[in-house]
């Protein structure tokens, strides 16, 4: 819902508000960028929050938080207030949001967790898919009418979704993958344990983790592709209605499409990423954002508009998941909260330098192609940066942090 009703459509916000009260490109993109550096040092306390009370509490504390926090945004009339329940919405997003669900899904999947995963993040395409509803929302009854209905719609509807979300199988007397609970038979010196607390013997602690180049090569190459993913979600649609001319329905099928393609990245993420080596396909992926960013900083059509929609789409989808994939394989799922956590430090700083940057460069250069240029670079190296973390040696006891 977060997609559909805000992230996904922030350029259009962004666009309309910037119309109503002139302030600059930079200075509307700070507030993303601030909102992300938020959601990163939230990280480490919202690992934790996962992983004593639950998945489930914390995200009905982030709906509370989000749905309050749009309906007050569609009263600000300062640059103050469009701060503080920018911040507001952004704290919602991320304790209702990404890490919630994804250390839920860790725990209750091994075998399949890529495919599991994978699906998950189905919900947030399908959210850009309906972008245009939203666009066209804003262009018939104003962004504030808007704002106030996402709201509402948040309070009433994702609430009593929450009821399904377990935190880990053994808590209701199952397995992940879906397998029936049992107990070990015979001797406790059984070289495969057939139940779950065996299992999470072996996993990382997050201070463990911390201590391994895996870890820090994970968070690098993430908070990389995060400029880029950053950069498109507040700039796309002020490149292509305020730059290339095109009209905000355009921009909003552009979008559609993009997300479209998002889906089978993460279809393909789910079948592949359970075969193949996570990490180069990874890899892969980031070369596809780099030549998927050249095509946009040039584009001088509409077909290399969709060509960076599909190429940036596939990428996105395909990546996303299996870099949690790889994250739980390496170190386990007891404390995979607090390890995200604390890996979100290093990855929001890419979310938050990538709105920035693009648009320090658009109103300093007065267009995006430098900006957009320069990303495909980042993309480059930050295929390097998972390149290089393999995976650490297995660990023999467990704890936390």
């Amino acid at each position: 819902m977060g997609a559909i009703l805000f992230f996904q459509a922030f350029g259009a916000y962004f666009l309309l508000i910037e119309d109503e009260f002139g302030w600059s490109k930079a200075l509307l993109a700070g507030a993303f960028s601030l909102a992300r550096l938020e959601s990163g040092m939230l990280g480490p306390l919202q690992g934790w929050m996962i992983d004593r009370y639950g998945p489930r509490a914390v995200i009905r504390w982030g709906l509370v938080i989000f749905g309050l926090a749009l309906i007050g945004f569609s009263q600000i009339e300062s640059i103050l207030e469009f701060y503080v329940y920018f911040f507001f919405i952004a704290l919602g997003t991320s304790l209702g949001g990404f890490l919630s669900v994804t250390t839920a899904l860790v725990n209750w999947f091994s075998k399949h967790r890529a495919k599991a995963l994978a699906f998950s993040q189905l919900g947030f395409s399908f959210g850009g898919i309906l972008v245009p509803v939203t666009i066209f929302s804003l262009e018939t009854v104003g962004w504030r009418s808007t704002a106030v209905a996402s709201g509402i719609l948040v309070l009433i509807v994702a609430w009593p979704l929450t009821r399904i979300i377990d935190h880990r199988p053994e808590d209701i007397g199952e397995m992940p993958d879906g397998l029936p609970f049992e107990k070990p038979a015979g001797s406790t010196k059984s070289k495969h344990p057939t139940n779950p607390a065996a299992d999470r013997r072996l996993d990382y602690t997050a201070r463990e983790a911390l201590r391994t180049r895996a870890f820090w090569f994970m968070a690098l190459g993430h908070g990389t592709a995060l400029v880029i993913i950053g950069a498109v979600m507040v700039h796309l649609i002020l490149h292509l209605n305020g730059r290339l001319g095109y009209s905000l329905t355009t921009a909003g099928l552009v979008i559609s499409l993009l997300t479209g393609t998002q889906i089978i990245g993460q279809i393909c993420a789910g079948f592949l990423g359970d075969r193949f080596d996570k990490r180069l396909i990874v890899c892969g992926c980031m070369g596809f954002h780099a030549a998927a960013m050249i095509l946009l900083a040039y584009a001088q059509s509409l077909w290399m508009i969709v060509g960076f929609a599909v190429l940036h789409g596939i990428a996105w989808g395909t990546r996303g998941p299996l870099m949690q994939a790889i994250r739980a394989d390496y170190f386990g799922a007891s404390n995979f909260g607090a390890i995200m956590g604390w890996s979100s430090l290093v990855v929001m700083m890419g979310m938050a330098l990538g709105p920035l940057y693009a648009g320090y460069m658009a109103d300093r250069t007065g267009s995006y192609v430098s900006a957009f240029a320069t990303l495909a670079v980042f993309a480059v190296v930050g295929g390097v940066f998972f390149l290089l973390a393999k995976k650490p040696p297995q660990v023999s006891r467990g704890g936390e942090l």
